[in-house]
């Protein structure tokens, strides 16, 4: 079809479905943001895994958000990483698991900050094992507590160490008892201090005895007196000589009975050896 460019949008939202996909890619490339703006939801669903290859940018970052709900899922797993950044918030929010799901690693990859922070919560539960993998420190920083609360649990056992300790405290204190028990110990080991001390009791109290013997003596050092009484009594049992001597005075002193009664000699003399 010639000239394309020239046609208005109401003559664009006009064309069949047979018209659409007989355009060219160059034809596609010349269409103007208010052209595709134009589409109809239909046109969108006609197009070709070429046809939207060759949507530029601007065009991408035109689409509407029922347009963009209309894309096929195999469309999505084909758009370029380019294409997938220029892609708006409300667009991405409104895209269906099936499409989040399409998108390939390197494009869960480029999304910006502010495109992970538009996913729902169902968007994020539909998210694949190597998706959330994917997903880069900057963008696990600019998860929601509902956004890190929805990963599923599996997904939370292969996060990388950089991605753990890239989780706000806000996120790792809205963390379920069950997603806290998925984390690997080198997740654990790589908690930052304040990631520590935004544990919740009900937290701690869920640990695994080698996710507490993973924990850092900083860990240790940084847990406040409440998250130190809660830890299980098994667990401080099996606590490393090094941890303990990690214990402030204020956390021996809050040590419940049961806590001190667990303590195994070696541990004992490790208090001693520390001055408390």
């Amino acid at each position: 079809m010639s000239n394309v460019s020239g046609l208005s949008t109401s003559a664009i939202a006009a064309l069949s479905t047979d018209q659409i996909q007989d355009l060219t890619t160059a034809d596609i490339v010349s269409l103007t943001t208010a052209q595709v703006a134009a589409l109809t939801t239909e046109q969108i669903v006609a197009l070709t895994t070429a046809q939207f290859q060759a949507l530029t940018t601007s065009g991408v970052a035109a689409l509407s958000t029922s347009q963009a709900a209309a894309i096929e899922a195999v469309d999505v797993a084909a758009l370029k990483t380019s294409q997938i950044v220029a892609l708006s918030t409300a667009a991405v929010a409104a895209l269906l698991t099936e499409q989040v799901q399409a998108l390939t690693t390197s494009g869960i990859a480029a999304l910006k900050t502010t495109q992970v922070q538009a996913l729902t919560t169902e968007q994020v539960v539909a998210l694949t094992t190597a998706q959330v993998q994917a997903l880069t420190t900057s963008g696990v920083a600019a998860l929601s507590t509902a956004q890190a609360a929805a990963i599923e649990v599996a997904d939370v056992a292969v996060l990388k160490t950089s991605q753990v300790a890239a989780l706000t405290t806000s996120a790792v204190a809205a963390l379920l008892t069950e997603q806290v028990q998925a984390l690997t110990t080198s997740g654990i080991a790589a908690l930052k201090t304040t990631q520590v001390q935004a544990l919740t009791t009900e937290q701690v109290v869920a640990l695994t005895t080698s996710q507490v013997a993973a924990l850092t003596t900083s860990g240790v050092a940084a847990l406040s007196t409440a998250q130190a009484v809660s830890i299980e009594v098994v667990d401080v049992a099996a606590m490393t000589t090094a941890q303990i001597a990690a214990l402030t005075t204020a956390q021996v002193a809050a040590l419940a009975t049961e806590q001190i009664v667990a303590l195994t000699t070696s541990q004992i003399q490790a208090l001693t050896t520390s001055g408390v």
